[in-house]
């Protein structure tokens, strides 16, 4: 049984006994303990990148906080940014020069040395499809290829920081969206030879970002880099802008699911338990939810339950996705 296991055991709803993501900080004893320590998050403009960023932020890590709107994250987090500590870096996930661009100036400014890379930023629930400037599908594009091509351009400033004391980590934001099913077996990404379904591409995105944890701390792990995959919750946040407004006044209307809601700031929990949690101090390759390593769970197909599937851990997917994924993003695949 882990820390808290015994409040997630019977959930109340949003704003339960269930631990925030600062709760997290203070349980660990990291308010301001962190100085040095260099962190990458991307959407911090809203939703649990925020209150990631809000709990991170009083440990006294320097934080990279990239955003696509720039106006609104000034506003939203103008409580916690700090020149020279907390600062905002211009990123949009559908663009890969976006994500070459940003990389560069977080890599100047944190002398090539980078602790954790927490990979949040995402989009659901795209009615129709639609393709990037670089020619995927927007899920797809949005919350994988572009933070895949994120780590690929910091990999080397996570392995330089990394020390025995303190490995340094990736944290991939996932859902249990991805219970949906396995990839199409024509691996066909982009829906350019089957008809488009939003939720099955939210879920095919979800998917990749657990693989890519999973091949990640399998390849690196020996190096003092681990990385993990999460699921936050079922948190209604900006990501849900794009669903119809019947569809969840009609989930937040079933008694049964009710009681799973959490805030945004329970939300962040998990994601900042991986992140810095010191049970994770030199381990991962797991897929993580209510705070601790998801278990093996029921009902494969039903994105509503908790636990892992017979397809969340599969190495031949995570080779395969890889070396999918580099080639997109026009990096090497090698490790």
């Amino acid at each position: 049984m882990g820390r808290y296991t015994a409040v997630h055991a019977n959930p109340q709803g949003v704003g339960d006994a269930r631990p925030t993501a600062l709760q997290i900080i203070q349980d660990e004893g990291l308010e301001g303990k962190l100085v040095g320590k260099v962190i990458v998050l991307t959407g911090a403009t809203s939703g649990i990148g925020l209150e990631t960023a809000r709990a991170l932020s009083t440990t006294g890590a320097t934080l990279f906080l990239t955003a696509r709107d720039l106006a609104k994250a000034s506003e939203s987090l103008a409580g916690i940014l700090e020149p020279g500590r907390v600062s905002l870096v211009p990123m949009d996930n559908a663009s890969f020069s976006s994500v070459r661009a940003a990389a560069q100036q977080i890599l100047a400014h944190s002398h090539n040395k980078i602790n954790i890379l927490i990979a949040n930023a995402g989009i659901m629930g795209v009615p129709s499809l639609t393709l990037t400037e670089d020619g995927h599908e927007s899920h797809f594009a949005v919350n994988h290829l572009s933070h895949f091509l994120l780590f690929s351009l910091l990999k080397d400033a996570l392995l330089a920081a990394s020390t025995p004391a303190f490995n340094s980590r990736a944290v991939i934001v996932a859902s249990s969206a991805h219970r949906a099913g396995p990839f199409p077996a024509d691996h066909d990404y982009s829906f350019s030879n089957t008809p488009y379904k939003h939720g099955k591409a939210y879920a095919n995105s979800k998917l990749a970002n657990i693989y890519m944890a999973n091949y990640l701390d399998r390849h690196y792990g020996g190096r003092g880099l681990h990385a993990t995959s999460v699921h936050p919750g079922a948190i209604l946040t900006n990501i849900t802008r794009y669903s119809d407004p019947s569809v969840i006044d009609a989930i937040l209307k079933m008694p049964h699911l009710v009681p799973i809601f959490k805030s945004a700031e329970q939300g962040g929990a998990t994601t900042v338990v991986a992140a810095v949690g010191k049970e994770w101090e030199g381990r991962g390759g797991k897929y993580l939810e209510d705070c601790e390593e998801a278990g093996r769970g029921e009902d494969d197909g039903n994105v509503f339950m908790l636990g892992y599937t017979t397809w969340t851990y599969d190495e031949g997917e995570e080779e395969r996705l890889w070396k999918d994924s580099a080639h997109f993003v026009g990096v090497e695949a090698h490790v």
